[in-house]
C-alpha cells in the first residue's frame, strides 16, 4: 500500500476546487489585508490528523466537509476521492 502524503492531498483538494468551480487558495490578498475566499475547500491539521474543510463565510469561518473530523491522511484521500466521484456524477 502507497504511504499517502500532504502532496497527494493536495492534488485532491485542488480537482475538488476546480470540478466545483471555487477559488485554488483559502485567502486572498484584500485592499484592506486578507480576504477569505467562500466556497473554497482546503486541509485543516490539528492533533495528529487533517480534515477536508470548507470556507462559509467572509470572516474565514470554515465547516468541516466530510464530518469525519481529524483523521489520517489515508482515510481523508479515500474519503475525499469518493467525495469527488460524486461531484464528477452530478
Amino acid at each position: 500500500m502507497e504511504r499517502i502524503t500532504q502532496r497527494n492531498l493536495e492534488s485532491v483538494v485542488k480537482i475538488i476546487n476546480r470540478t466545483t468551480g471555487n477559488p485554488l487558495t483559502p485567502y486572498s490578498k484584500a485592499t484592506e489585508g486578507r480576504g477569505a475566499n467562500v466556497g473554497n475547500y482546503h486541509l485543516d491539521y490539528a492533533y495528529g490528523g487533517v480534515k477536508l474543510v470548507q470556507m462559509c463565510n467572509e470572516s474565514g469561518g470554515i465547516r468541516d466537509t466530510l464530518r469525519c473530523g481529524y483523521t489520517t491522511k489515508r482515510r481523508l484521500y479515500d474519503l475525499m476521492n469518493a467525495y469527488l466521484e460524486g461531484l464528477e456524477r452530478n
